[in-house]
């Protein structure tokens, strides 16, 4: 079976001012389905670059860039909103949800602008089952200012998951999130991965990177390391780990 992801001699170039800005330099990867990948580097390194070429939220400035098969690497502003919303799902670090829309109703969203019709009831049992599989569907009816942010991230991710893409990019998804809620969602990522749906994620932080199977880092543009994980975290392990410090902080804190 063919790579989801292939990428060939990627490059982005952005001319302004007097000298160009080589964001991106002959970058070749291939990602299996399956994979969960993180992109990693410090800051102008070109892993937000990459993942909005990824993306298909920008073009390269020469390469090629095959998405399940379909080379994207030329194809129009409308032929790419196309490729996002039936190919690609993403995570986003500041949820961008829908303020005075339920958390439901921010699922849906994207099941109404797509290119495939679905009913109503079609589209409610969808966003339900995206709801539940991020351990939500009993909040369906909250709005986002009534959920904490872990729960709205994990809004954010069944949103999505509910057009069924190839491949889900996230953005810095645990950034505004803290240890606990950080763990809790990187176990809904190993869990939605354990299904077989590919993950790239962009992260700074290496604690993160280690729940992936694979950590991409670039410097200066070019990808300069690609290597599986070893000791790879688990999220259930951590959130066990977590609990038994807690425990122990409040059994000292108590005994002083």
């Amino acid at each position: 079976m063919p790579p989801v992801v292939k990428i060939e001699e990627i490059h982005k170039i952005y001319e302004s001012g007097e000298v160009p800005v080589h964001a991106v330099r002959g970058v070749t990867l291939e990602i299996e389905r399956g994979d969960f990948v993180a992109l990693m580097g410090a800051s102008g390194s070109g892993k937000s670059t990459l993942m909005n070429l990824l993306g298909c939220l920008d073009r390269p400035t020469r390469g090629r860039y095959l998405l399940d098969g379909i080379d994207v690497s030329q194809l129009d502003r409308n032929a790419l909103a196309d490729i996002r919303n039936q190919k690609l799902g993403f995570v986003f670090q500041g949820f961008n949800l829908l303020a005075r829309t339920t958390a439901l109703e921010n699922v849906e969203l994207p099941m109404l602008y797509g290119a495939r019709k679905f009913t109503t009831k079609q589209i409610r049992e969808r966003a339900m089952h995206c709801l539940d599989i991020v351990g939500l569907s009993q909040r369906f009816d909250h709005f986002p200012s009534q959920l904490s942010g872990g729960q709205q991230q994990r809004v954010a991710i069944a949103r999505a998951l509910v057009n069924e893409p190839q491949v889900l990019l996230a953005d810095e998804p645990t950034g505004n999130l803290d240890t606990r809620t950080s763990a809790e969602v990187m176990g809904v990522f190993q869990k939605l991965n354990d299904e077989g749906i590919t993950i790239v994620m962009v992260t700074h932080e290496l604690d993160i990177a280690h729940f992936c199977k694979r950590n991409l880092i670039l410097r200066d543009g070019v990808l300069v390391r690609d290597e599986s994980v070893s000791n790879r975290s688990f999220a259930a392990t951590e959130l066990e780990k977590l609990s038994s410090a807690e425990a122990a902080a409040k059994l000292t804190g108590a005994k002083s």
